[in-house]
């Protein structure tokens, strides 16, 4: 695929180790060389695959340092990103959303749905920017971008997680709702228990299912779909390095990138699976039979 794009691939990659203005034909022709570039490219896949069996990704062709290495530094930051994004949807969703729908229908429902609508309705390099504008340029209390600051990492959270919380809290709120509508929420409430002790008891669990189910969702699509709003605040994440990875036609890291990307959906999605067994006993008895 990066052979089909447009321009010359060695001229590309000489471009990101030397610079634009340094690059000459001689330099690309000596790219092109070193990489091989001008052999067949199966020729290449099949070297890749060859080194992928020893746990080898190789090095990147422009900077020349491991793949492994660029990956891991990248990698952590983004896990940081998205961990701090996904810390502030679930104290915006859950207790929102939680609230909304054990009084489904009423006046916090109605706000909340209004909150949501227009979360949703912003794309996350609208709110980015707003934010930007609010706390970096008017009020200076924190950094408009970049990476190593004090607090350089709360904006990038704030334009995820509140996208992200527009979601969950309705996922919450009808989750919960569909507790309380549920024969067994009655029951509790006949026996003579009070709302905080059948929320405790049965409210929350069999709501967090669901929940988590989509916060297990929400985590993978950070990973995997912050490349906006790392490029926009210049987040030194792994979206970051491979749109930059794609456009100095670096081949090693976008495969090592890609590959880390799917191996973390499916870690993710797993993890999430054995969450929710963990909370609903009747998961566990429908896979044992």
């Amino acid at each position: 695929m990066m052979r089909l794009l447009p321009g010359d691939m060695a001229f590309r990659i000489a471009a990101g180790r030397y610079g634009y203005d340094m690059v000459t034909a001689q330099a690309a022709d000596a790219v092109r060389a070193e990489l091989a570039l001008d052999q067949p490219w199966f020729d290449g896949l099949l070297a890749w695959w060859s080194r992928l069996l020893h746990l080898d990704l190789g090095t990147s062709t422009v900077t020349g340092a491991p793949v492994t290495a660029e990956i891991a530094h990248q990698l952590g930051h983004t896990l940081w990103l998205a961990l701090a994004a996904l810390a502030v949807s679930t104290l915006i969703a859950l207790p929102l959303g939680f609230a909304a729908g054990r009084h489904a229908g009423g006046q916090t429902d109605r706000i909340t749905l209004a909150l949501s609508v227009l979360l949703r309705a912003l794309p996350p390099f609208v709110l980015g920017m707003l934010l930007v504008l609010a706390f970096a340029v008017e009020l200076d209390w924190l950094p408009a971008g970049g990476h190593g600051e004090h607090g350089s990492w709360i904006a990038p959270a704030l334009t995820l997680g509140l996208g992200l919380a527009a979601t969950a809290m309705r996922v919450a709120r009808d989750a919960m709702a569909g507790v309380v509508a549920a024969p067994y929420w009655l029951f509790a409430r006949t026996k003579g228990l009070s709302d905080r002790v059948a929320m405790a008891r049965h409210g929350v669990r069999n709501a967090a299912v669901p929940v988590v189910a989509y916060l297990g969702v929400q985590l993978v699509y950070l990973l995997e779909g912050v490349v906006v709003v790392e490029t926009l605040f210049a987040w030194p994440g792994i979206g970051h390095a491979l749109v930059h990875a794609i456009f100095g036609r670096d081949v090693p890291m976008i495969q090592g990138t890609a590959l880390t990307m799917g191996l973390l959906f499916v870690a993710l999605n797993a993890a999430v699976d054995l969450a929710c067994m963990a909370i609903d006993p009747r998961l566990r008895t429908r896979v044992a039979r």
